[in-house]
């Protein structure tokens, strides 16, 4: 009884693949930000710019982690 009740509440057997959909879009949207908008002044010690090729990489690996975790919500 109770393990339905706990099951249902923590979403059950869809709650990984929402946690990765939730990981995968915010890699995705908060490095495009950190590429496409720049902060107008760099604190001291920091990069004027995020750096292209680590950016565009994490970019494709949020990509990936999202397009997987919607389908594996779609599948089901």
């Amino acid at each position: 009884m109770w393990a339905l009740v706990v099951g249902e509440v923590f979403l059950g057997d869809r709650l990984l693949p929402l946690l990765v959909l939730a990981l995968g879009g915010a890699m995705v949207v908060g490095n495009g930000a950190a590429l496409f908008r720049p902060p107008p002044r760099a604190k001291a010690g920091e990069l004027t710019r995020a750096p292209i090729a680590r950016t565009v990489t994490m970019i494709g690996i949020g990509l990936v982690a999202a397009v997987w975790a919607l389908a594996s919500l779609v599948s089901r």
